[in-house]
């Protein structure tokens, strides 16, 4: 352990999607917290780049391409740059998803099979390429999944999601039992409502004055939020905890309540 049970000075990481929203904040909250940065993404190449300055800016190392989290061999392209510059890796986040708002009935199968080639077969990859490099190299490491609270809490028409979301659950758990004996972690994030550019287009004023409401703590959260639990599940701090889904919510999925009349 180090000095701080927290720290990641001297960690090599890797990020999926990190141009935006969470991804951007969970690189980013890596390099503050002592690690080096290597990542993907299919946005705008300005705001990768923007990333990257914030990781450096940081004082760590940056290594940023674009590709699709889809293809295994980008993958284990990006598995291979991160071994090259960085030494290593230690941890690997799979963060890289889409959102798909449609009725199941007009779901159509590219619809379907689109969706889980970044949501459910990237992160298939992911968890694939950073163990087996894991092993390779020896002493454990630390494996992420972000997830959704979704999956718990359901929402209509996210069908094509929450099945992906679902599986990478069990996903999770499974590798928390088979990768446990090599000393690496596989844990898994569910954020609830969280301002991204991905939500945009789904948050209307109705949609964001509900969920307001719901939420036990009263506010939409910020991907700075989600980073903060990626830090923590990457770090030493959480050495004995595998196969787990933590659900960074604000209360959502647990707030059932209704206005009942007091007695």
């Amino acid at each position: 352990m180090t000095s701080s049970p927290f720290s990641l000075t001297g960690r090599r990481a890797v990020v999926t999607g990190l141009s935006q929203g969470i991804g951007a904040a969970i690189a980013v909250g890596l390099a503050q917290a002592g690690a080096d940065v290597a990542g993907i993404h299919l946005g705008d190449p300005a705001e990768g780049a923007v990333t990257e300055r914030a990781i450096r800016a940081a004082g760590r190392r940056a290594v940023i391409v674009q590709g699709d989290t889809g293809d295994p061999a980008t993958v284990q392209a990006l598995a291979d740059t991160a071994v090259d510059e960085l030494g290593g890796i230690d941890i690997w986040v799979n963060n890289a998803a889409r959102l798909m708002v449609k009725p199941f009935l007009e779901l159509t199968d590219e619809d379907w099979h689109g969706l889980l080639a970044a949501n459910q077969h990237g992160y298939f990859y992911g968890c694939r390429t950073a163990a087996r490099q894991m092993v390779a190299q020896g002493g454990g490491g630390r494996i992420i999944n972000l997830t959704s609270a979704s999956d718990i809490l359901v929402n209509a028409d996210l069908a094509a999601y929450i099945a992906a979301k679902g599986a990478i659950v069990g996903l999770t758990r499974t590798l928390g039992v088979e990768l446990a004996p090599h000393g690496i972690t596989v844990n898994a994030i569910a954020p609830g409502a969280t301002d991204t550019p991905l939500n945009q287009e789904a948050y209307t004023p109705a949609v964001r004055a509900a969920y307001e409401q719901r939420i036990a703590l009263g506010r939409i959260g910020v991907p700075e939020e989600v980073a903060d639990a990626t830090v923590f599940l990457a770090s030493d701090a959480s050495r004995y905890i595998t196969g787990h889904e933590l659900v960074c919510d604000g209360g959502l999925t647990i707030n059932g309540t209704v206005g009942h009349a007091r007695s």
